[in-house]
């Protein structure tokens, strides 16, 4: 296969999403904020790394990138050393990144004037889907992009669907994270009622599992939570709490109301106010279980 792509941010979730690429045998380049995740990949899959994310998207057909807030996805795409500045006209640049949809319409803006296909294309499925190429994709974009992304999109993901014009992507992982913070919250507060009402933990859950409490979140945390044996450096705590944050920032320009889901993110701040931003999300049910307290 001799199509060159370049993927831009090597880190839990960019790292097996360029793996794929690699593994499907396209001709892949890598850049990342830190060179060492890049080299270290070249080292482990092959390729080549380059040290900006224009050097890495020159003559590349597909440039897809998982960075993180709105500066680095501008950094990556319009900055000075960004994608924008190599890709050839035609091509296409899907990003990954969660971000705000007004961030996504201003680099598709910019990405039209270089005749390149700007998608804005978040991801679900946290890192477990992302090493088995089984992630959701929401894209917003034009038809066309979504039709030329397509083939490599496939390398990682289990579906990708186009939503619709450029920013409904990311307003897409808004209604997602919204979806995800209630259903963890309630796995917390679960966990921490069973405890102390002194049911049998294994028992009680093994059953609501195969329940209508059953959720991909109840089928690949609730034992650790269970356990008492959480992520510490996963990162969870402070990836929801900025990605509530975009939420509620939309809802506010829509004039839509996001009570719980506001409540829920004052409770992601008081854990990384407890010096656990860098545990996974169902650290939410350490405010609750007097484990992480001292008491016990």
């Amino acid at each position: 296969m001799a199509d060159k792509v370049a993927f831009i941010g090597i880190g839990r979730m960019g790292r097996p999403m360029a793996m794929h690429l690699a593994n499907a045998g396209y001709e892949v380049t890598v850049h990342d904020f830190v060179s060492e995740k890049a080299d270290a990949f070249v080292a482990e899959h092959g390729g080549r790394a380059t040290r900006t994310a224009a050097e890495a998207s020159e003559g590349a057909h597909y440039v897809a990138t998982c960075v993180g807030s709105d500066d680095e996805s501008w950094d990556v795409t319009r900055g000075t050393a960004g994608a924008f500045q190599t890709m050839a006209e035609g091509s296409v640049f899907v990003d990954h990144n969660t971000m705000t949809a007004q961030a996504a319409e201003a680099s598709a803006a910019a990405a039209a004037e270089h005749g390149i296909q700007y998608l804005d294309a978040p991801v679900s499925g946290a890192e477990e889907l992302a090493n088995a190429g089984e992630l959701a994709v929401m894209i917003g974009g034009t038809e066309a992009g979504v039709a030329a992304a397509k083939p490599y999109l496939t390398a990682y993901s289990r579906t990708a669907d186009h939503i619709g014009p450029s920013g409904h992507g990311q307003l897409t992982k808004m209604v997602n994270q919204i979806l995800i913070s209630a259903n963890m919250q309630g796995l917390a507060e679960g966990v921490a009622f069973a405890r102390k009402s002194g049911l049998d933990l294994d028992r009680a859950f093994s059953l609501l599992g195969k329940g209508s409490a059953q959720s991909w979140w109840f089928d690949h945390r609730i034992q650790r939570m269970i356990d008492g044996e959480l992520d510490p450096v996963d990162g969870g705590i402070d990836s929801l709490m900025t990605h509530l944050g975009l939420c509620l920032n939309e809802a506010q320009r829509f004039g839509a109301a996001l009570p719980i889901t506001a409540l829920i993110a004052q409770f992601n701040a008081a854990v990384h106010a407890r010096g656990r931003g860098t545990w996974e999300s169902p650290a939410l049910m350490t405010l609750w279980d007097d484990r992480y307290d001292g008491s016990e």
